[in-house]
């Protein structure tokens, strides 16, 4: 896909994934930290991760697809190596809502491991599981703010003017 109503797909892709990506990495850690808030979320958690990880190969074949139809600049190039990135973040978002939303599902319903244990509210894999969400959702969100400063320094890198035009007055 490349044009929406006659603009390039990318800008209005972007925005999806600049929402849901934060989104999900948001309800990820909130999902992980209590599994209270992971009942609650129940599937939805990793639908929303889901939805969020579809959309960025998405917008990233529309962003190359732009990228051939503007010109060549170092300001684009950083834009697009920075996007090609962003996969591996929103993959390791949904595998870990996933996980965290199994997890919540298995301590609902009473399982057992061959000790007569929960397996998910062991301790140690419940930590590990915070752990890697906090990281991982920390790396998507900090990965999203980097794209999103380098794309907008490529849109509007000399594109704008400093002062106001036709005597606007105000700053």
């Amino acid at each position: 896909m490349s044009l929406i109503n006659g603009l390039p797909a990318h800008v209005l892709f972007v925005h999806i994934v600049v929402v849901l990506v934060p989104l999900a990495a948001l309800a990820l850690v909130a999902a992980a930290i209590s599994p209270r808030v992971a009942r609650r979320m129940g599937v939805v958690l990793p639908v929303l991760a889901l939805v969020a990880l579809v959309c960025v190969p998405l917008t990233t074949q529309a962003g190359e697809w732009l990228e051939r139809h503007v010109d060549d600049n170092a300001l684009v190039e950083r834009h697009a190596e920075l996007g090609d990135g962003l996969l591996p973040w929103a993959l390791g978002l949904f595998v870990l809502a996933a996980l965290v939303w199994w997890g919540a599902r298995a301590t609902a319903e009473p399982r057992t491991d061959a000790k007569g244990t929960g397996v998910w509210s062991a301790t140690p894999v419940r930590v590990a599981a915070m752990v890697l969400s906090v990281v991982v959702a920390a790396g998507a969100v900090v990965d999203v703010y980097r794209i999103g400063d380098s794309g907008a320094k490529a849109a509007w890198h000399d594109g704008f003017s400093k002062t106001a035009s036709q005597g606007d007055a105000d700053d």
